[in-house]
C-alpha cells in the first residue's frame, strides 16, 4: 500500500514540474510574440555612425562632419518601422580647413565665440538635433531602396524631410546609408548671410541649401535565455 502511495506522490510531483515548465515556456513564448508584435529594437552605435555635411558660397564650399550621440531603430515584420537619431551639435567639425581657419569656422558654426552666437547652430542653447522616422516606403530613385520620411528638429524647430536611403536588415544589424540630400537652413531659422533675407549682401552670400549624407549602423540587443 505504502509503495502505491509513494508512486502516486512521485507522479503528482512529476506532473507539477512538467506543468510549471510548460507554463514558463508558454509565458516566454507569449513575451516573445508580444515583442515581435511591437517590433525589435536595434541600438545605434555612435562609433559606427557617420554624418557628413556640405555648405557652399560663390567662392567655394566647406565640408565636415557631425557625430551621432545615440539612437534606436525599430524593425517590424522585417522592415524598418520607426527610429530616432540624435546628433551632438557640439561635435560639428570642418574637414577641408586646418589651423586657425578651421577653428574659426567651427567656432562660428557652433556659436561659441564672442560674436555670432545665433548665426548658425547656437549649440550652447541647442546642443542636440534629432531626426525621428515617420514612415519608410519603397524608393523609385536610382541607387536606393527606400524613402525615409521623418521630422528633423534643429534649434527647437521641427520640419518634415525625406531622405533617400539604402536599408539592409538582418538579425544582428540594421544599416541605413543615404544618398546626399539637402535642406533649406532658413526653414530652421538659420538666416545668416542668406541672399533671400539680406538683399544688399551681393556676392558675399552663403547658399541656403546644406547637403547631408549619413551612414548609421544599429545593433540588435544580445539575446537572453528565459529563466527555467
Amino acid at each position: 500500500m505504502r509503495s502505491i502511495v509513494n508512486l502516486f506522490l512521485v507522479v503528482l510531483v512529476a506532473v507539477a514540474v512538467i506543468s510549471c515548465k510548460d507554463n514558463a515556456s508558454k509565458a516566454a513564448d507569449a513575451t516573445a510574440e508580444a515583442a515581435t508584435a511591437q517590433g525589435v529594437e536595434y541600438t545605434i552605435t555612435p562609433e559606427t555612425a557617420k554624418v557628413t555635411w556640405e555648405g557652399s558660397k560663390p567662392t567655394g564650399k566647406h565640408v565636415g562632419t557631425v557625430n551621432v550621440a545615440k539612437g534606436i531603430f525599430t524593425v517590424k515584420d522585417g522592415s524598418l518601422a520607426a527610429g530616432t537619431v540624435v546628433l551632438d551639435m557640439n561635435t560639428i567639425t570642418v574637414t577641408d580647413l586646418t589651423g586657425d581657419d578651421k577653428a574659426g569656422l567651427e567656432e562660428h558654426l557652433k556659436g561659441t565665440g564672442a560674436e555670432g552666437a545665433d548665426d548658425f547652430f547656437s549649440v550652447t542653447k541647442f546642443p542636440m538635433a534629432r531626426f525621428e522616422i515617420i514612415s519608410v516606403t519603397p524608393s523609385t530613385e536610382a541607387g536606393v531602396n527606400s524613402m525615409v520620411k521623418g521630422n528633423l528638429t534643429i534649434k527647437d524647430i521641427t520640419k518634415e524631410v525625406t531622405i533617400p536611403a539604402n536599408i539592409t536588415i538582418n538579425n544582428e544589424m540594421v544599416v541605413v546609408t543615404s544618398n546626399p540630400f539637402t535642406i533649406n537652413r532658413t526653414d530652421w531659422g538659420i538666416k545668416y548671410a542668406s541672399k533671400n533675407f539680406f538683399k544688399e549682401i551681393g556676392d558675399k552670400f552663403i547658399e541656403d541649401a546644406i547637403s547631408f549624407q549619413l551612414m548609421v549602423e544599429a545593433k540588435a540587443a544580445p539575446a537572453t535565455t528565459p529563466a527555467q
